[in-house]
Order: C-alpha cells, then sequence, then structure tokens
C-alpha cells in the first residue's frame, strides 16, 4: 500500500514536463504599408523634407500595462532602436480594457479592424510584417525584429511635414507625399495621417512593473485621402486638427503617416486564434503565451496502473 502510494506521488510530480513553448512565426499582413514618421513637438514648429528610402522604419507595438510578455518585446525593441533607426508606436488595449487607461477606443478599433487583432503583445513592421507574441524561433527577438526592421520597401519619392501650433492643443499640418511608383490592388486608397504621441505616461498601476510607458499613441487624425489609380502618387494639404489630451505631463508630439489601405475585400479577417484571443482580459493571459504542460502517455499509464493496484490490494493469506 505505502509502496503504491509512493509511487503515485512520484509518477504525478515527474509527468508534467517543462512547458513547450511554441514561437508564433512573423506573417505578411496584406493589408497595405504604412510609412512615415516625421515629427514635432506639439508645443514648437517643425518642418522637415525627406526622401522615402530616408524614413524610419514604422513600428506599431500592441501592448497594455498588464502584459507581463510585453515588457520582453519593447525592451527588445529599445535594444534595436538605436542601430535600426526604428520610430516606435505604442498603441494600448483599450477595448473592453479595465486595467489599463492609456489607449484610445478609436485607436484600438482602428488596429483591429486594419490587423484582426486584439491581444497583446503583438509587433506590426511598416505596416507590412506582423509579429505576435514574445517568443522568437530566432536567436532573440534582438535579432528577428532587426530583420524585420530591415526589410526595404523601396519605393522612390519624397515627403514634405511641417507643424505650426496656434494653441495648446491646435495648430496646423501642412503634407505632401510623392510616390514614383506604387504598386497596390486596384480600389486601393491611401490616407495621410496626424498620429499624436505621448513620449512617457506614468501608471504606476500597471501590473507588468514599467510605471513608464513610452511612445504613447494618444489619437490618430485623418488629414486627407486619395484613390489610388495609378503607380504614381502625388498629394498634398493642409489641415487644422485639435490634439487629444495627454495622460499627464505636457510631451505631446505630432507625427505624420501615410497608411495604404488595400480593398476591404482583400484583408484578413482575423489573425489570432482562439487560444490567443483568450486574451481578450487580463486574466485570460498566460505568462508565457504557446506553452502547455507536457504529460507522457508513459507516466499517465503509470498512474493508472498505480491506481488499480490501491484500489485491488493484494490480500494477505
Amino acid at each position: 500500500m505505502r509502496k503504491a502510494i509512493l509511487l503515485i506521488g512520484i509518477l504525478i510530480l515527474t509527468s508534467v514536463g517543462p512547458a513547450t513553448t511554441v514561437a508564433a512565426p512573423a506573417t505578411q499582413t496584406e493589408v497595405g504599408i504604412l510609412i512615415g514618421g516625421q515629427w514635432a513637438y506639439a508645443n514648437s514648429t517643425g518642418n522637415s523634407t525627406l526622401n522615402l528610402s530616408d524614413l524610419p522604419p514604422v513600428v506599431e507595438v500592441y501592448t497594455a500595462t498588464w502584459c507581463s510578455n510585453c515588457v520582453d518585446v519593447e525592451h527588445a525593441l529599445d535594444a534595436i532602436e538605436n542601430d535600426s533607426g526604428i520610430q516606435q508606436y505604442h498603441i494600448h488595449r483599450a477595448i473592453n480594457e479595465i486595467q489599463d487607461p492609456l489607449g484610445s477606443i478609436e485607436v484600438d478599433q482602428r488596429f483591429h479592424e486594419r490587423y484582426g487583432v486584439f491581444a497583446p503583445p503583438v509587433v506590426i513592421f511598416n505596416g507590412t510584417i506582423i509579429k505576435p507574441g514574445s517568443v522568437t524561433s530566432s536567436e532573440s527577438l534582438e535579432v528577428e525584429f532587426t530583420q524585420h526592421a530591415q526589410e526595404s520597401l523601396e519605393h522612390a519619392g519624397d515627403s514634405l511635414f511641417a507643424w505650426s501650433p496656434s494653441s495648446n492643443t491646435s495648430g496646423t499640418v501642412e503634407w505632401a507625399l510623392n510616390i514614383e511608383s506604387l504598386t497596390a490592388p486596384n480600389g486601393s486608397s491611401i490616407v495621410a495621417q496626424a498620429w499624436i504621441v505621448e513620449k512617457s505616461a506614468n501608471f504606476e498601476e500597471g501590473t507588468n512593473g514599467l510605471e513608464n510607458y513610452p511612445h504613447v499613441v494618444r489619437g490618430i487624425l485623418e488629414l486627407g485621402q486619395l484613390d489610388v489609380n495609378g503607380s504614381q502618387i502625388s498629394m498634398s494639404g493642409n489641415t487644422s486638427i485639435t490634439l487629444p489630451p495627454a495622460y499627464d505631463g505636457n510631451d505631446l508630439s505630432v507625427h505624420l503617416l501615410y497608411q495604404l489601405n488595400y480593398p476591404v475585400e482583400d484583408a484578413p479577417v482575423e489573425n489570432q486564434t482562439s487560444d490567443e484571443l483568450e486574451c481578450m482580459l487580463p486574466e485570460g493571459c498566460d505568462e508565457d503565451e504557446g506553452s502547455l504542460p507536457g504529460i507522457s502517455m508513459i507516466s499517465s499509464v503509470g498512474i493508472l496502473a498505480a491506481v488499480a493496484l490501491l484500489r485491488n490490494p493484494r490480500r494477505e493469506n
């Protein structure tokens, strides 16, 4: 009897093996490029004209203040920021959100409709490459992120950006985009947008331990739209905007981005599995996505045999 009980205990302890972690692969979004990244502080004037080849890689980071896995992703992006020249935009989860106050419903809705994502962490490079989760099959997240950031879009042309504040909460964006050759499906459109970004927001109640959250996208405002009817693109405008409020402090900046939108029928409906969508609520998220306890068949059979031994002990004569 005692031996059988000891055997059961040993088998239970050894049957649940190390977690098997599977890296979610990066894939193509097939929704259209996102380029730009020229910017100025909201409380001062600024202007620049750049060749498209000189624009920084645009990196969208879907995150939340309760998301522990997001910390690994954001630290990896910070580590490559100087060498790769990436421009980060952190989009905080807001839809059905009860713990993270930094996000915007409109910004979150735009992210979900475009990429089919509700569960952080997710990283998008130039609108074209989507990498979910914090596990990589590469040497490290830094190595994988650098590879994605270095993938060239190879578009010739230039972009003009100018920002003139008229008050603490408003101003005018002057913008112009010229692309010599753009390949896009029929029915596509390109939208000029002003992204309002808070340099850093302090939220000590964040349960992932960061407290200070950088690159927070507070709002996305449309400046103008052009239907794509050929390979050459030329669009410009002068648009007055009202800034959304910062979460705290006075560190807003205005960024110019251009979002190519493929026709709706060509866009993906959902880019996350049902298991990943369990993370739609904070309490539904595991620390390591894609991890399952490994239970061996031999151990399972051993447990059943030991139980049978207990239920049918050998009778002594």
